[in-house]
Protein backbone atom coordinates (compact mmCIF):
# COMPACT_ATOMS: atom_id res chain seq x y z
CA UNK A 1 0.00 0.00 0.00
CA UNK A 2 1.62 3.54 -0.99
CA UNK A 3 1.69 6.16 1.92
CA UNK A 4 -1.03 8.92 1.09
CA UNK A 5 -0.01 11.99 2.76
CA UNK A 6 -3.27 14.00 2.00
CA UNK A 7 -5.62 11.25 3.08
CA UNK A 8 -3.52 11.16 6.24
CA UNK A 9 -3.76 14.85 6.47
CA UNK A 10 -7.62 14.56 5.76
CA UNK A 11 -7.83 11.99 8.42
CA UNK A 12 -5.94 14.38 11.12
CA UNK A 13 -8.27 16.89 10.81
CA UNK A 14 -11.46 14.55 10.99
CA UNK A 15 -10.48 13.49 14.13
CA UNK A 16 -9.53 16.82 15.64
CA UNK A 17 -12.66 17.94 14.04
CA UNK A 18 -14.81 15.26 16.00
CA UNK A 19 -12.51 15.12 19.42
CA UNK A 20 -13.45 19.63 19.36
CA UNK A 21 -16.56 18.88 18.85
CA UNK A 22 -16.99 16.08 21.60
CA UNK A 23 -15.34 18.30 23.98
CA UNK A 24 -17.66 21.42 23.36
CA UNK A 25 -20.81 19.22 24.12
CA UNK A 26 -19.12 17.51 27.14
CA UNK A 27 -18.33 21.09 28.27
CA UNK A 28 -22.34 22.36 27.69
CA UNK A 29 -23.42 19.33 28.91
CA UNK A 30 -21.18 20.32 31.89
CA UNK A 31 -23.02 23.74 32.62
CA UNK A 32 -26.09 22.40 32.24
CA UNK A 33 -25.65 19.67 34.85
CA UNK A 34 -24.12 21.16 37.06
CA UNK A 35 -27.16 22.93 38.94
CA UNK A 36 -29.17 19.59 39.05
CA UNK A 37 -25.78 18.22 40.75
CA UNK A 38 -25.83 20.77 43.45
CA UNK A 39 -29.10 20.45 43.91
CA UNK A 40 -28.81 16.19 44.27
CA UNK A 41 -25.74 16.48 46.55
CA UNK A 42 -27.20 19.29 49.12
CA UNK A 43 -30.54 16.30 49.22
CA UNK A 44 -28.34 14.08 50.61
CA UNK A 45 -26.61 15.95 53.30
CA UNK A 46 -27.96 17.03 56.91
CA UNK A 47 -28.07 20.77 57.84
CA UNK A 48 -24.62 20.90 59.73
CA UNK A 49 -22.93 19.59 56.83
CA UNK A 50 -24.33 22.23 54.21
CA UNK A 51 -23.46 24.66 56.83
CA UNK A 52 -19.95 23.99 56.89
CA UNK A 53 -18.92 22.58 53.67
CA UNK A 54 -18.59 23.20 49.73
CA UNK A 55 -21.86 22.86 47.59
CA UNK A 56 -20.22 20.73 45.14
CA UNK A 57 -18.49 18.50 47.92
CA UNK A 58 -19.51 15.25 47.92
CA UNK A 59 -21.63 13.87 51.30
CA UNK A 60 -19.37 12.47 54.34
CA UNK A 61 -22.77 10.35 55.68
CA UNK A 62 -25.28 10.40 52.98
CA UNK A 63 -29.02 10.35 54.33
CA UNK A 64 -31.83 10.30 52.70
CA UNK A 65 -33.91 11.41 55.92
CA UNK A 66 -34.72 14.50 53.82
CA UNK A 67 -36.11 12.70 51.42
CA UNK A 68 -38.33 11.07 53.42
CA UNK A 69 -39.84 14.27 55.18
CA UNK A 70 -40.29 16.44 51.90
CA UNK A 71 -41.93 13.00 50.76
CA UNK A 72 -44.49 12.85 53.91
CA UNK A 73 -43.76 16.44 55.26
CA UNK A 74 -43.44 14.97 59.08
CA UNK A 75 -40.48 17.53 59.74
CA UNK A 76 -40.04 20.71 62.06
CA UNK A 77 -40.55 23.90 60.26
CA UNK A 78 -43.27 22.63 56.98
CA UNK A 79 -46.56 23.70 57.15
CA UNK A 80 -47.75 21.16 54.62
CA UNK A 81 -48.49 17.56 54.09
CA UNK A 82 -45.23 16.86 51.90
CA UNK A 83 -45.55 16.27 48.28
CA UNK A 84 -47.80 12.69 48.46
CA UNK A 85 -51.09 13.69 48.15
CA UNK A 86 -50.04 16.23 45.79
CA UNK A 87 -48.15 14.38 43.42
CA UNK A 88 -50.98 11.98 43.49
CA UNK A 89 -52.63 14.79 42.12
CA UNK A 90 -50.59 15.61 39.32
CA UNK A 91 -50.70 12.12 38.12
CA UNK A 92 -54.56 12.00 38.35
CA UNK A 93 -54.52 15.49 36.71
CA UNK A 94 -51.67 14.44 33.63
CA UNK A 95 -53.12 11.11 32.66
CA UNK A 96 -56.50 12.77 31.30
CA UNK A 97 -54.71 15.32 29.78
CA UNK A 98 -52.30 14.08 28.07
CA UNK A 99 -54.89 11.41 26.45
CA UNK A 100 -57.60 13.78 25.88
CA UNK A 101 -55.82 16.70 23.91
CA UNK A 102 -53.54 14.11 22.47
CA UNK A 103 -56.16 11.90 20.83
CA UNK A 104 -57.80 15.26 19.90
CA UNK A 105 -54.87 16.24 17.96
CA UNK A 106 -54.75 13.02 16.21
CA UNK A 107 -58.32 13.27 15.18
CA UNK A 108 -57.92 17.42 14.09
CA UNK A 109 -54.44 16.23 12.43
CA UNK A 110 -56.32 13.64 9.91
CA UNK A 111 -59.54 15.59 9.11
CA UNK A 112 -57.39 18.70 8.16
CA UNK A 113 -54.93 16.61 5.83
CA UNK A 114 -56.27 14.09 4.64
CA UNK A 115 -60.19 14.49 5.41
CA UNK A 116 -59.96 18.18 3.75
CA UNK A 117 -63.11 20.01 4.11
CA UNK A 118 -64.29 23.30 2.69
CA UNK A 119 -63.01 26.61 4.57
CA UNK A 120 -60.31 23.41 6.63
CA UNK A 121 -57.46 25.93 5.82
CA UNK A 122 -59.10 28.75 8.28
CA UNK A 123 -59.82 26.46 10.98
CA UNK A 124 -56.50 25.02 11.05
CA UNK A 125 -55.19 28.76 10.84
CA UNK A 126 -57.39 29.72 13.63
CA UNK A 127 -55.89 26.47 15.79
CA UNK A 128 -52.47 27.02 14.51
CA UNK A 129 -53.05 30.88 16.48
CA UNK A 130 -53.23 29.08 19.67
CA UNK A 131 -50.04 27.62 19.46
CA UNK A 132 -48.70 31.74 19.54
CA UNK A 133 -50.74 33.05 22.09
CA UNK A 134 -49.27 33.47 25.86
CA UNK A 135 -51.04 31.61 28.44
CA UNK A 136 -51.21 34.88 30.36
CA UNK A 137 -53.67 36.27 28.39
CA UNK A 138 -56.24 33.75 28.77
CA UNK A 139 -56.12 33.32 32.37
CA UNK A 140 -58.98 35.92 33.43
CA UNK A 141 -61.30 34.46 30.28
CA UNK A 142 -60.42 30.86 31.48
CA UNK A 143 -61.48 31.47 34.91
CA UNK A 144 -64.81 32.87 33.97
CA UNK A 145 -65.60 29.95 31.55
CA UNK A 146 -64.49 27.20 34.40
CA UNK A 147 -66.76 29.67 36.68
CA UNK A 148 -69.38 29.77 34.77
CA UNK A 149 -69.16 25.54 34.33
CA UNK A 150 -69.64 25.23 37.54
CA UNK A 151 -65.48 23.56 37.46
CA UNK A 152 -63.49 26.36 39.21
CA UNK A 153 -61.03 24.73 41.62
CA UNK A 154 -61.35 21.77 40.59
CA UNK A 155 -59.42 18.94 39.13
CA UNK A 156 -62.06 18.26 36.13
CA UNK A 157 -61.36 22.23 35.57
CA UNK A 158 -57.71 21.81 35.45
CA UNK A 159 -57.76 18.86 33.40
CA UNK A 160 -60.30 20.72 31.05
CA UNK A 161 -57.35 23.90 30.91
CA UNK A 162 -54.48 21.73 29.90
CA UNK A 163 -56.47 19.56 27.54
CA UNK A 164 -57.71 23.08 25.51
CA UNK A 165 -54.53 24.80 25.24
CA UNK A 166 -52.65 21.60 24.29
CA UNK A 167 -55.03 20.80 21.62
CA UNK A 168 -52.93 23.39 19.23
CA UNK A 169 -50.03 22.12 19.61
CA UNK A 170 -50.79 18.16 19.22
CA UNK A 171 -53.11 19.38 16.35
CA UNK A 172 -49.95 20.85 14.59
CA UNK A 173 -47.78 17.97 15.58
CA UNK A 174 -50.25 15.40 14.15
CA UNK A 175 -50.61 17.33 10.07
CA UNK A 176 -47.16 17.65 10.17
CA UNK A 177 -46.80 14.07 10.38
CA UNK A 178 -49.41 13.00 8.25
CA UNK A 179 -48.80 15.39 5.29
CA UNK A 180 -45.65 13.25 5.49
CA UNK A 181 -47.84 10.10 5.03
CA UNK A 182 -48.23 8.76 1.28
CA UNK A 183 -51.77 9.80 0.37
CA UNK A 184 -52.59 6.23 -1.84
CA UNK A 185 -52.94 4.68 2.08
CA UNK A 186 -56.40 6.97 2.48
CA UNK A 187 -57.29 6.65 -0.61
CA UNK A 188 -56.76 2.90 -1.11
CA UNK A 189 -59.06 2.50 2.44
CA UNK A 190 -61.97 5.04 0.58
CA UNK A 191 -61.54 2.61 -2.34
CA UNK A 192 -62.61 -0.49 0.09
CA UNK A 193 -65.69 1.50 1.33
CA UNK A 194 -63.88 2.91 4.80
CA UNK A 195 -65.34 5.64 6.18
CA UNK A 196 -63.40 8.58 8.87
CA UNK A 197 -63.01 6.73 11.84
CA UNK A 198 -62.34 3.55 10.30
CA UNK A 199 -59.71 4.83 7.92
CA UNK A 200 -58.26 6.73 11.30
CA UNK A 201 -58.20 4.35 13.55
CA UNK A 202 -57.30 1.09 11.16
CA UNK A 203 -54.83 2.75 8.56
CA UNK A 204 -53.88 5.88 9.67
CA UNK A 205 -53.10 5.61 13.41
CA UNK A 206 -51.17 2.23 13.81
CA UNK A 207 -48.41 3.99 11.39
CA UNK A 208 -48.12 7.07 13.30
CA UNK A 209 -46.73 6.02 16.77
CA UNK A 210 -43.41 8.14 16.25
CA UNK A 211 -45.95 11.21 16.51
CA UNK A 212 -48.38 9.84 19.12
CA UNK A 213 -44.58 9.36 21.02
CA UNK A 214 -44.05 13.20 21.07
CA UNK A 215 -47.81 14.74 21.23
CA UNK A 216 -47.11 12.53 24.44
CA UNK A 217 -43.69 13.45 25.85
CA UNK A 218 -44.72 16.91 24.81
CA UNK A 219 -48.13 17.39 26.89
CA UNK A 220 -46.78 15.64 29.75
CA UNK A 221 -43.71 18.07 30.20
CA UNK A 222 -45.47 20.70 29.78
CA UNK A 223 -48.12 19.73 32.05
CA UNK A 224 -46.23 18.60 34.53
CA UNK A 225 -44.15 21.22 34.78
CA UNK A 226 -46.73 24.04 34.60
CA UNK A 227 -46.98 25.91 38.02
CA UNK A 228 -49.21 28.96 36.85
CA UNK A 229 -52.43 27.48 35.68
CA UNK A 230 -51.90 25.15 38.89
CA UNK A 231 -51.86 28.09 41.11
CA UNK A 232 -54.97 30.52 39.06
CA UNK A 233 -57.26 27.95 39.20
CA UNK A 234 -56.75 25.48 42.16
CA UNK A 235 -56.15 26.19 45.60
CA UNK A 236 -55.65 24.19 48.78
CA UNK A 237 -55.72 20.47 48.34
CA UNK A 238 -56.17 20.45 45.11
CA UNK A 239 -53.25 21.96 43.78
CA UNK A 240 -50.50 20.14 41.29
CA UNK A 241 -47.24 18.99 42.64
CA UNK A 242 -45.48 21.78 41.33
CA UNK A 243 -47.27 24.29 43.66
CA UNK A 244 -46.60 22.00 46.70
CA UNK A 245 -43.05 22.37 46.00
CA UNK A 246 -43.51 25.85 46.13
CA UNK A 247 -45.10 26.00 48.92
CA UNK A 248 -42.80 23.51 50.96
CA UNK A 249 -39.58 26.20 50.07
CA UNK A 250 -41.44 29.40 50.64
CA UNK A 251 -43.52 27.96 54.21
CA UNK A 252 -40.28 26.77 55.77
CA UNK A 253 -40.10 28.75 59.49
CA UNK A 254 -37.23 29.03 61.73
CA UNK A 255 -33.83 27.38 60.21
CA UNK A 256 -33.54 26.84 56.58
CA UNK A 257 -34.00 23.53 56.04
CA UNK A 258 -31.69 24.19 52.35
CA UNK A 259 -31.58 19.55 52.06
CA UNK A 260 -35.81 19.34 52.60
CA UNK A 261 -36.22 22.13 49.62
CA UNK A 262 -33.58 20.41 47.23
CA UNK A 263 -35.31 16.79 47.69
CA UNK A 264 -38.08 18.05 47.05
CA UNK A 265 -36.81 19.74 43.70
CA UNK A 266 -35.70 16.18 42.78
CA UNK A 267 -38.78 14.32 43.58
CA UNK A 268 -40.57 16.70 41.52
CA UNK A 269 -38.64 16.89 38.46
CA UNK A 270 -37.80 12.87 38.88
CA UNK A 271 -41.12 11.90 36.12
CA UNK A 272 -39.62 14.61 33.40
CA UNK A 273 -36.17 13.30 33.88
CA UNK A 274 -37.14 9.46 33.95
CA UNK A 275 -39.55 10.47 30.45
CA UNK A 276 -36.77 11.92 28.68
CA UNK A 277 -33.92 9.60 29.73
CA UNK A 278 -36.00 6.44 29.03
CA UNK A 279 -37.85 7.75 25.60
CA UNK A 280 -35.30 10.78 24.81
CA UNK A 281 -34.52 9.14 21.63
CA UNK A 282 -38.11 8.06 20.56
CA UNK A 283 -39.10 11.94 20.93
CA UNK A 284 -36.30 12.77 18.65
CA UNK A 285 -37.31 9.99 16.34
CA UNK A 286 -40.91 11.25 16.00
CA UNK A 287 -39.74 14.79 15.15
CA UNK A 288 -37.50 13.74 12.65
CA UNK A 289 -40.62 11.00 11.53
CA UNK A 290 -42.63 13.86 9.98
CA UNK A 291 -39.72 16.18 8.86
CA UNK A 292 -39.15 14.80 5.21
CA UNK A 293 -42.41 13.95 2.73
CA UNK A 294 -42.53 10.25 1.45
Amino acid sequence: MTYNPIVRQRGVRHRTGRIFIYLCLGLIAAVYLLPFLVVALTSLKDLEEIRDGSILSLPKAPTFEPWRQAWSGACVGLECSGLKGFFANSLMMIVPAVVVSTAMGAINGFALTRWTFRGSNFVFALLLFGVFIPFQIILIPMARSLGALGIANTMVGLITVHVVYGIPFTTLFFRNYFISLPSELVKAAKVDGAGFYQTFFRVVLPISIPCIVVAVIWQFTNIWNDFIFGTTFTSGGNVPVTVALNNIVNTTTGVKTYNIDMASVVITALPTLAIYVFAGKYFLRGLMAGSVKG
